[in-house]
């Protein structure tokens, strides 16, 4: 495996697009690692700090996604260095679209990413520079659908992604009009780990867990983790975080979602960050789902979890360990071999995979056949991976090997 990660972490972007603000200190890329299969897609971030070099390693994470979640296409994605909560951030968002609508309109499809919103923010300024949808070029690119002919497929996906959820099955609250964007990658991360036990290891009713973050990612994984039944025991967020070592129940944890502010933790008797920062990893849970930001789990972190008998972490973010590589760093092939370790680009493909969904003509468009496929996809992926070996680690070796068999 690693011979082939070498390969195609060195392989070079396809496109570069670079582009300076012409009104801020804004900066902002595309990048394009291949336009395998005629196209590429990936989305759109923002944040302080941001560099090429980052948004060069998310469009490789991106191709690697979608030798799972399809369609088979390329890798790609867009960041803007620049501070979201500024209020310029608008204007800044307009400029940056108006300059990248060729490239959507022609082989590139976006969306939300951090601090970019899919529906608030993507699909309202694009809309206004011509595109009927933020995917529209991957219908040209890859499925070479003319452009007098993509409304049935357009259609689809301004519907399915920002359809209310209408199926308890699926929703917290139907009066909250939650949407499929707002819940679909944590259920497919909750999905990843069913699916796990199914196939390595038993039940999952019962199982204890800890989640890290309690953004959309994080929360709706929670949420349908504990729907499954099992007990989630600690929840860390960037203020602080909640513990109950006999487990939160389903309402319970269902109040916990419905009551965030923004995207953030807020609870009575939460613990100051540090505090729990200091003792959560000392738990005994048999599943971990870090899905805050990028790079913020440890060696130190896993290990203590393992030493109180860990079986499964699932990615719910993009590179969660402290690795500086793009891929399979020293703190991931720990992992890896001491536990079941879910790739992100497997755990986390959903919202991907419903683009991919919604592409197709004709799809059913009803919650459940959208969630379905979700799962069941993410369910190929690792029935995959156990055909190679029954193995319970170096699970995430095994993705890489038949995601790279692809690509390279």
């Amino acid at each position: 495996m690693k011979p082939l990660l070498k390969r195609f972490e060195e392989k070079r972007p396809e496109i570069v697009f670079e582009w300076k603000d012409p009104e801020t200190e804004a900066e902002g890329w595309v990048v394009i690692n291949s336009l395998r299969g005629g196209a590429a897609g990936g989305g759109t971030r923002m944040r302080a700090g941001l560099d090429r070099n980052e948004v060069e390693s998310l469009a490789k994470t991106m191709e690697v996604k979608f030798t799972v979640s399809g369609p088979p296409i390329g890798g790609a994605k867009s960041g803007i260095n620049f501070n979201p909560a500024d209020p310029r951030k608008w204007g800044v968002l307009e400029r940056w679209y108006k300059v990248v609508t060729p490239l959507l309109k022609n082989y590139y499809g976006t969306g939300g990413d951090l601090n970019v919103d899919e529906i608030h923010d993507v699909i309202p300024i694009t809309e206004n520079y011509g595109l009927w949808h933020p995917q529209e070029g991957v219908l040209s690119g890859h499925f070479n659908v003319p452009e007098n002919q993509r409304i049935h497929q357009i259609g689809q996906l301004r519907y399915g992604v920002s359809k209310v959820l209408e199926d308890l099955a699926y929703t917290p609250d139907l009066r909250r009009k939650y949407k499929v964007a707002d819940m679909v990658t944590g259920y497919g991360v909750a999905e990843s780990i069913r699916h796990y036990y199914a196939l390595f290891d038993g039940e999952v009713v019962g199982k204890r867990a800890i989640i890290q973050g309690w953004g959309n990612v994080a929360a709706a994984a929670g949420y349908y983790l504990a729907q499954m039944g099992v007990k989630i025991i600690g929840i860390i967020d960037r203020d602080g975080g909640v513990v109950n070592e006999t487990g939160f129940d389903a309402e319970a944890v269902r109040q916990l979602y419905l009551n965030r502010k923004g995207n953030r933790l807020h609870a009575d008797g939460m613990r100051p960050f540090d505090v729990l920062n200091a003792t959560i990893w000392d738990l005994r849970a048999d599943i971990f789902v870090p899905a805050a930001a990028s790079r913020l789990v440890s060696k130190e972190h896993v290990a203590r979890l393992v030493a109180n008998g860990l079986e499964v972490i699932s990615s719910g973010a993009n590179v969660p360990f402290t690795d500086r590589e793009i891929f399979y760093g020293p703190v991931m092939e720990y992992v890896d071999g001491q536990l079941s370790l879910i790739p992100d680009f497997i755990a986390n493909c959903g919202m991907a995979r419903v683009f991919a969904y919604l592409m197709q003509r004709n799809v059913e468009m009803s919650d459940d056949a959208i969630f379905s496929d979700v799962s069941a996809v993410i369910h190929r992926a690792l029935q995959a991976i156990r055909n190679l070996s029954p193995a319970k680690t170096n699970i995430t070796s095994r993705a890489y090997e038949i995601a790279l068999r692809e690509l390279v």
